[in-house]
């Protein structure tokens, strides 16, 4: 049957609206379901690419530092330009994505981030690549919550929603995943530069795939930017991750020391008095007055803080205690971060069966049990005493992140959902920075490998015990308000 109609669908983050005479309805839904493809195939290579790199690299480490000739300091400024940068500017990638249209930035991310790879890969000394990982950084920071409010635009539909960012999430999963036994493959058949070099096939591919979804209608206003906040938190959190790495090297009481100190205060101090009086704020800290948006901040940053510091720590620890090749580093690796796709894929489950308060606790146990049980674990040691805490510690950080998320965007207004989530993300990519800051610190600070890793290791397994503690007093029984599913999984208006 055919008829005059009048249709609106989404296309990408714009509407497409028009009046078709004696068009086929069946025609429209096609053509919406066809876009809908392509936005999912575009936005899923963002997050491809953002995890791989996340965890391809730490296989890379030692072949890094001997090639750039640095230390354990300079290889935690690799790691954490590209965390700082991401954490310090995704609320801000999300904002200008309301106000430039989510296609337009999500394309310029992906512009940004493939030439940053390339420009990774061809750097031929320390200062030029850690630039080139903050480029990377501030590309996935436009990435990430651009792709959300496309794939938010495109499905209107709450189960069409939840399927689709179900395949994003996914694809991300397979990536963390393998990126160390990616990396592992291509560091053997080529060099460490190709770990970089194979974002730029993915990321043209993307750009491809995101020139085909429809442009945007018009941009927002509605959403302003916030340069105080923005600049006060890049000064705070830069100057903070400064001290960590350099502290060891400098001297804790030298002059630029204490100066990055008294920098980390002032402006940490200016932040939260900015955003308090700031009508547009970029960190809404309205948030926090609930208990249980706090209790989820915390643990969210706490899960990062353990899972990424022991990530770096445990990679130097085949790599230079054991003296494991790349693409053997990358099989000893498989079984953690394999562990974090299933732990994702199950914490749902989980939580119906256990309930949210005693199976978030528990899975700081597990964080905790992990960490202690890798003590274990020697220059010599089989490496079967360490594959038991590694599953843990990977099943662990899996189960987090989807289980901290639903119960603090229940505390929210349905509209600022996105906002929420964005604010979740952005305290893991901070927990995950000084997890690799501090962590690197107790590896070189003490006399021996072995020393510094047993320190690592009793802190990780103190910060999960205080995490699952904090958790536990914050989230009282039956406090948690389980949010509409609609709201479970409308991040679409990351900012």
């Amino acid at each position: 049957m055919t008829e005059n109609t009048d249709a609106e669908i989404d296309h990408g983050n714009g509407r497409w609206h028009e009046t078709i005479p004696g068009r086929d309805l069946d025609g429209l839904h096609e053509r919406s379901n066809v876009m809908q493809r392509r936005v999912l195939a575009a936005t899923s290579v963002s997050y491809v690419v953002v995890l791989l790199d996340t965890s391809i690299i730490n296989v890379a480490l030692e072949r890094i530092s001997v090639s750039l000739g640095t230390d354990i300091g300079g290889l935690q400024w690799v790691m954490n330009a590209y965390t700082l940068a991401f954490a310090c500017l995704l609320l801000t990638g999300g904002t200008l994505g309301d106000r430039w249209g989510a296609r337009n930035l999500y394309l310029g991310g992906l512009a940004v981030f493939t030439f940053a790879s390339a420009a990774c890969g061809m750097a031929g000394d320390l200062p030029s690549l850690i630039a080139f990982r903050v480029l990377q950084g501030v590309g996935a920071a436009m990435l990430v919550p651009c792709s959300l409010k496309l794939i938010n635009h495109s499905c209107p539909d709450p189960e069409q929603r939840a399927r689709a960012i179900g395949v994003w999430v996914g694809c991300g999963g397979v990536a963390m995943a393998a990126g160390p036994l990616v990396g592992g493959v291509l560091i053997h058949l080529l060099d460490w530069r190709s770990i970089f070099f194979v974002n730029v096939p993915i990321g043209l591919a993307g750009i491809w795939m995101t020139w085909r979804i429809a442009r945007d209608d018009k941009s927002s206003r509605g959403h302003r930017f916030d340069p105080v906040g923005q600049l006060t938190a890049i000064v705070a959190l830069g100057a903070l991750i400064s001290v960590l790495i350099e502290g060891r090297t400098l001297g804790w009481g030298s002059p630029l020391i204490m100066a990055g100190i008294a920098i980390t205060v002032a402006s940490g101090v200016t932040f939260l008095v900015v955003e308090a009086r700031s009508a547009h704020p970029m960190l809404p800290l309205s948030f926090f007055k609930n208990g249980i948006f706090v209790g989820s901040t915390c643990v969210s940053m706490a899960s990062a803080f353990v899972f990424y510091g022991l990530l770096f720590v445990v990679s130097l620890y085949y790599q230079q205690a054991r003296g494991y090749l790349p693409l053997w580093a990358g099989f000893a690796f498989l079984p953690m971060t394999a562990m974090v796709a299933i732990g994702s894929i199950i914490s749902n489950r989980i939580v119906k069966i256990c309930g949210m308060r005693g199976s978030m606790c528990a899975a700081f146990g597990l964080y905790a049990a992990g960490a202690l049980g890798m003590l274990s674990a020697g220059p010599t040691s089989p490496y079967g005493l360490a594959l038991g805490p590694m599953l843990a510690i990977g099943l662990a950080s899996g189960f987090v992140s989807p289980a901290a998320t639903a119960p603090a965007l229940g505390t929210v207004e349905k509209h600022r959902t996105g906002v929420a989530a964005a604010v979740l993300n952005s305290a893991r990519q901070t927990g995950a920075a000084l997890g690799v800051a501090l962590f690197g610190t107790l590896i070189a600070a003490l006399q021996s490998f072995e020393a510094g890793m047993h320190a690592v290791l009793w802190t990780a397994a103190a910060v999960s015990l205080i995490a699952g503690f904090v958790w536990w007093f914050t989230v009282k029984p039956g406090e948690i308000k389980k949010p509409h599913r609609r709201e479970a999984l409308d991040p679409g208006n990351v900012r």
